[in-house]
């Protein structure tokens, strides 16, 4: 039997996300596409709320496409009778929102809750959780934008650079910056105030290394795929920033900077690092309540000890997607790792850790 496959594509806050999930989601499509398993359908949501169902993602498909109000969406959604969603909405909205309506229209999705996207999506409750089931964090202190009269005001900071300026809610490093001296703190203050009403300042770990960790539910269990290695300098590139990981084209399309061996590459299990991290990882997994899958970074200090970072939980299921490669090295190809997936949702809400 075909199973009718959504994909959830676009962003309710602005072009720039949705220009990241047509990206990513495109790439699945393509990927993963079986019509002797799965029969694709896309739903793509504007910034101003709007339902369209495309017949792809491209921009003259996406214009073409009838806009239609959530009412109207659910009652096309309904006709379709779809089996199961694929989320691809990075905007916070796209991670809790619209998942949780469709727990509400009973139509299974892959990935991680509303409630869990929520608190993940905030990087100080997710380092205050994890810290909890006895994972390292790095010393931290949250500011608030309503905290100072004006960011005119002088900072008064407890955490002595160098440390990172983050905004507790953005990702792909945006309004990320490295601190060096206190001179340096208002100019990144400012910054990271644009991309977020609360930020969060963290003493800077001296590199070592800078890796990811994914793992991924199987049969009620917790696997732990092989690292993935970022291309770092203590000099030059002591951290990651935005533009190491997106870029845009002369036609404003994204595209993936952090691909290709260049830049990122698979960490051999046997390497000493790996099963530090793999049991950090799995603290991690089960303390925010996850499920199907996971993702963490980790940063690697001089001495070999790991620092947790965030946690992404999406997986785009893109050939390029981390997980995905992540699981191509342990020998599992993308429809592998997709079959398992949307039967991890089509089994349960909830998949039990044993």
């Amino acid at each position: 039997m075909v199973m009718r496959v959504l994909h959830l594509v676009g962003s309710a806050v602005s072009e720039f996300y949705g220009n990241l999930s047509r990206l990513y989601a495109q790439d699945c499509l393509e990927s993963t596409a079986n019509p002797a398993l799965y029969e694709f359908y896309i739903a793509y949501i504007t910034p101003d709320r709007q339902w369209r169902f495309p017949s792809d993602l491209s921009r003259e498909a996406i214009d073409a496409a009838s806009p239609v109000s959530v009412v109207e969406a659910v009652q096309a959604l309904t006709a379709l009778k779809i089996d199961v969603m694929v989320p691809q909405m990075f905007c916070i909205p796209g991670m809790t929102y619209y998942r949780a309506l469709f727990d509400l229209l009973d139509i299974p999705y892959l990935g991680n809750t509303p409630d869990v996207m929520a608190l993940t999506a905030n990087k100080a409750k997710t380092r205050s959780i994890v810290a909890a089931a006895g994972v390292n964090i790095p010393s931290g202190e949250l500011l608030r934008l309503g905290d100072r009269p004006s960011l005119a005001e002088p900072v008064r900071m407890t955490i002595e650079p160098p440390a990172v300026i983050k905004p507790v809610n953005a990702d792909n490093s945006l309004g990320v910056a490295l601190v060096r001296n206190r001179d340096e703190y208002e100019p990144a203050l400012k910054t990271a105030f644009t991309y977020a009403d609360e930020v969060l300042v963290e003493t800077f770990i001296e590199l070592g290394r800078e890796v990811r960790c994914g793992i991924l539910v199987r049969d009620g269990e917790l696997v732990c795929l092989p690292l993935e290695e970022y291309r770092m300098d203590r000099d030059l590139q002591p951290i990651r920033r935005y533009d190491d990981k997106l870029g845009e084209n002369q036609n404003g399309d994204l595209y993936m900077v952090a691909k290709g061996s260049t830049k990122s590459w698979i960490v051999d299990p046997a390497d000493p690092i790996t099963a530090r991290v793999w049991d950090a990882a799995k603290k991690c997994h089960i303390a925010l309540g996850c499920r199907h899958y996971s993702l963490f970074d980790f940063r690697i200090d001089p001495n070999g000890q790991p620092w947790f970072l965030e946690a992404g939980l999406y997986c785009s299921f893109a050939s390029k997607s981390v997980i995905s490669m992540m699981a191509k090295a342990s020998s599992m190809p993308l429809d592998k790792l997709f079959s398992i997936a949307l039967n991890n949702s089509l089994r349960s809400t909830a998949v039990a850790i044993k």
